[in-house]
């Protein structure tokens, strides 16, 4: 990586994350940000304006993840699905609300009438509670990326309306501007997305003096179909490079580091569950790398991709990560997609596209039991193996709905067990133990057809064509012991041919494993 990084190439592609946790395609932050934008410099506003409109829009949904797991239980649906049909409602509008709440339940039969009664429950109770949660965290997470004050304004006030209807009562000029210009922008981009630009228009129009500021509204009445004319014909991702408001903002290389633990943490905060799990992965990758004694370039890219490893989560709903019993076959089907995800996201970064692979493969199993890859043995990176390792033995010291975290000692246990029957690396498993603060402990690997070490260590030359006296020669054994190691294994494979030994070995991975 370079020693300098443009700050916006990652918060834009973490911003993908955001749109994964409220239910929208990604990029459609992106795209409120470049309209905020346009409309901020149609006014006329301060580049300083313009870039807290330009930052607290496209982070708008950075606490996203604050409230996931309470809405689960207060509203006991899918929270992303429940977002996603909210975010365009006008919650000053009685008419509106009754609306979204009748579509409390959609499909769900006879449950239909209960649910939406919880629904109107929840609101009355945590409605404003759940507001101001998302807007804190969004606040505090601004806050630690080093954003300025009126970036934390911005994200801390996207509930709040010029009517002062919103859930800290703000009315007005005491809404700060970047606010009341990335709201109008924001709906804007959904209504176009929904139904085209003249309806984003219309609901601009309909909404000002009540939720919107009439001055933003008037300007985007005069310059809307214009922005959004140019918004439909542009590639966000480079648009956004071009609007960003200069100078351009870089940060120093070490600053990564800060960056991906704020991202890590926003993960976290979706369950109670895994409050600090990735920053403990991250340390426990680290120390076994070192161990290993890997370069030091990769230890800090792995380091990285452990921090970020779980991006990808926000974009399943917490229906499935805080489900007591067993998953469907749907639910684990969107389990396994969210390695894919993380991938996906960190990819769009050329600061973080280093670390994206190593990030997505951190459910990956040497014996290609693993996900989303499906990889085998050599196909798996070093690295990738610690982080699987790591992720393994975190996860299992945490409580998880089904069942209770386990003693590091018992996490231990586990894990080795995991090595032993050829799902985890032997040595990277060994290594993160060790990290964890345990004895280092002894992995005997259980080998197909029953194979002992020393005979895949035979199995490995024969493959490699070496005759009985150059495989006694190489292992430092009499050439009749060689003999016999080749002969049992023949009878434990069911085959007596180099050919088919050869075979036997690619298949099962143990040429490089």
């Amino acid at each position: 990586m370079e020693s300098r990084l443009r700050l916006v190439d990652l918060l834009a592609a973490l911003s993908v994350a955001t749109d994964l946790g409220m239910g929208q395609p990604p990029g459609t932050a992106l795209r409120c940000c470049l309209l905020a934008t346009g409309l901020a410099r149609s006014r006329d506003l301060a580049e300083d304006d313009v870039r807290s409109v330009f930052l607290g829009t496209m982070l708008r949904h950075i606490g996203c993840t604050a409230t996931a797991a309470v809405e689960v239980r207060v509203y006991g649906g899918n929270e992303l699905v429940s977002r996603r049909a909210a975010q365009p409602a006008d919650f000053g509008n009685p008419r509106e609300m009754v609306r979204l709440t009748l579509s409390s339940g959609q499909g769900a039969g006879l449950r239909r009438p209960a649910l939406i009664a919880r629904s109107i429950r929840g609101d009355v109770r945590h409605g404003t509670e759940i507001l101001l949660s998302v807007c804190d965290a969004a606040s505090v997470l601004a806050g630690r990326l080093g954003l300025a004050p009126e970036v934390q304004d911005c994200v801390a006030q996207q509930f709040e309306r010029w009517d002062g209807k919103g859930p800290r009562r703000l009315a007005q000029d005491e809404v700060s501007l970047p606010a009341r210009v990335g709201d109008v922008a924001t709906q804007a981009v959904l209504f176009l997305d929904a139904e085209g630009p003249d309806a984003a228009v219309a609901m601009v129009e309909q909404r000002a003096g009540g939720w919107f500021d009439p001055e933003v509204a008037a300007a985007f009445g005069r310059v809307g179909l214009g922005l959004m004319d140019e918004l439909s014909a542009v590639d966000p991702w480079s648009a956004l490079l071009e609007a960003e408001p200069r100078p351009v903002e870089y940060i120093g290389e070490p600053d990564l580091d800060r960056v991906a633990r704020c991202f890590a943490d926003m993960v976290d905060l979706k369950s109670s569950y895994t409050v600090g799990h990735s920053a403990e992965v991250a340390r426990l990758a680290e120390g076994a790398a070192r161990s290993l004694g890997l370069p030091e370039p990769d230890v800090v890219d792995l380091r990285r991709a452990a921090m970020l490893h779980d991006l990808g989560k926000v974009g399943v709903s917490s229906v499935v990560w805080e489900k007591t019993g067993q998953l469907t076959r749907t639910e684990w089907e969107q389990v396994r997609l969210h390695p894919y995800h993380t991938e996906r996201i960190l990819a769009c970064s050329a600061s973080l596209a280093p670390v994206a692979r190593i990030a997505g493969l951190h459910h990956e199993r040497m014996d290609g039991s693993g996900y989303h890859h499906g990889l085998r043995g050599a196909a798996i990176p070093v690295a990738a193996r610690v982080l699987a390792a790591a992720v393994a033995f975190r996860t299992a010291t945490e409580d998880r709905p089904h069942r209770q975290a386990r003693t590091r000692e018992e996490a231990a246990e586990h894990v080795t067990q995991d090595a032993t029957s050829g799902g985890l690396d032997a040595d990277c498993v060994a290594a993160v133990i060790e990290a964890a603060g345990q004895p280092r402990p002894r992995v005997r690997r259980q080998w197909p057809a029953g194979l002992s070490d020393r005979e895949v260590e035979v199995l490995r030359l024969v493959a490699r064509g070496l005759s009985n006296h150059q495989i006694a020669k190489r292992l430092v054994i009499s050439r009749r012991t060689a003999e016999h190691h080749v002969q049992h294994i023949y009878a434990k494979i069911g085959h007596p041919t180099r050919a088919a030994a050869t075979l036997f070995a690619m298949e099962h991975d143990l040429l490089n494993s």
